[in-house]
């Protein structure tokens, strides 16, 4: 037997402020320690997750300013350099399908949906995101493979798109890594953490509409009434004046703070009193699970999709209506005067990276592993005789 090395390529928009990018970083890591040679394929090599590319992963930059406009790049990335399989994520899924169908290569393209596509054609005010779902409907049945990280996000794949269940697989995110519980061990400086400090509620995410960080800011306002509390939510977007706006209008202006982009909110997520998502949509939140992980109690939306997935139907952590700022506020102040221990392993075990890292593997190789006699051991992939 001949230990070959194939090549396993990612491709994304570039490496922006998202959960989906450190999830598909986590997984280019998993993948590369399997002894895969692993290609990340960025429209535009930028986004404060360059740091954390990992050195086993080789980087291709398309170069261009627009997804779209890369793809002559990208057909001659496929011609070139002839990666095994190619895993698309975001709004790079399309042009992952038609570059191979005009490359005329063999390689298979598996794309990999993050979100339910209905929630964001309702909520996106950009034309072109109106359109997708019926783009997704026309050209998603040409991928050799079709990822959803959630049942919930399948679902709506098959309802909005007319995709049929058969042809989705779900596979849930590679969450929960060693370098997730080392990170949340750093030195956490603000001062809100510091011995005798009120408890802190926590929120993770970008300052966009999907997030709907204001009706965490009003459930804590009505918290903030009855109970000596603070609110710290890490992110940065299109939506920060409206929210300072809604901070000023509570007189809240010393008990929350938005202090951006953090490169590396373990720490936060670990010391946090809990957890509070109150998305509108998601597809499978990263950072709900990492909460988890890290022993911290969890509130989210009952939104579609993923929270009520990812905590059986609340038996893992409290779920409340979307937009009800009065029921996330009881939520809150349920959760802080139980002091809940932390959640069992079992809560996050599906989530961890060598579990997950299998399955993409399996989805990405594919025909591959069949028809090439390919298989498996101890991480090399050997040809059999």
């Amino acid at each position: 037997m001949n230990i070959s090395k194939e090549r396993l390529a990612i491709l994304l928009p570039g490496l922006y402020d998202g959960g989906a990018e450190r999830i598909l970083l986590n997984l280019a890591d998993g993948i590369a320690s399997r002894g895969f040679l692993v290609d990340l394929v960025l429209a535009r090599a930028e986004g404060p997750y360059m740091t954390e590319i990992p050195a086993s992963v080789r980087v291709i930059d398309l170069k261009t300013a627009r997804v779209l406009t890369g793809t002559p790049s990208l057909i001659h990335y496929l011609r070139s350099e002839h990666p095994v399989a190619l895993l698309s994520a975001l709004y790079t899924n399309i042009i992952a399908l038609w570059a191979k169908r005009v490359a005329g290569v063999p390689q298979r393209v598996v794309i990999s949906e993050h979100n339910t596509l209905s929630s964001v054609a309702a909520g996106e005010k950009d034309v072109r995101w109106k359109l997708y779902p019926k783009l997704a409907g026309w050209f998603y049945p040409w991928a050799d493979g079709i990822i959803a990280v959630s049942k919930g996000v399948a679902q709506d794949l098959t309802v909005t798109a007319k995709i049929p269940p058969s042809h989705i697989r779900v596979i849930y995110n590679p969450i929960v890594t060693c370098d997730l519980q080392r990170k949340s061990q750093s030195t956490l400086e603000h001062p809100w953490f510091g011995s005798g400090e009120p408890p802190v509620i926590l929120g993770v995410g970008r300052l966009t509409l999907q997030k709907a960080f204001h009706t965490l800011i009003e459930a804590f306002a009505q918290v903030r009434k009855s109970k000596s509390a603070r609110l710290l939510i890490l992110g940065e977007g299109e939506e920060r004046p409206m929210l300072e706006a809604l901070i000023k209008q509570f007189g809240l202006e010393q008990d929350v703070d938005l202090p951006g982009f953090i490169q590396n909110p373990y720490p936060y997520l670990a010391h946090a009193a809990l957890f509070a998502l109150s998305s509108k949509w998601e597809g499978l939140p990263t950072v709900l699970v990492e909460a988890m992980s890290l022993g911290t109690p969890v509130i989210a939306t009952d939104c579609p999709s993923g929270p009520r997935e990812i905590l059986k139907d609340g038996r893992y952590g409290l779920l409340v209506p979307v937009d009800d700022p009065q029921a996330l506020a009881r939520a809150i102040e349920d959760s802080l005067e139980r002091r809940e221990p932390p959640l069992p392993e079992e809560s996050w075990k599906p989530f961890e990276l060598d579990f997950v890292t299998e399955q993409y593997i399996n989805a990405l190789m594919g025909s591959s592993l069949k028809n090439e006699h390919l298989h498996i051991v101890n991480g090399d992939v050997y040809h059999r005789a």
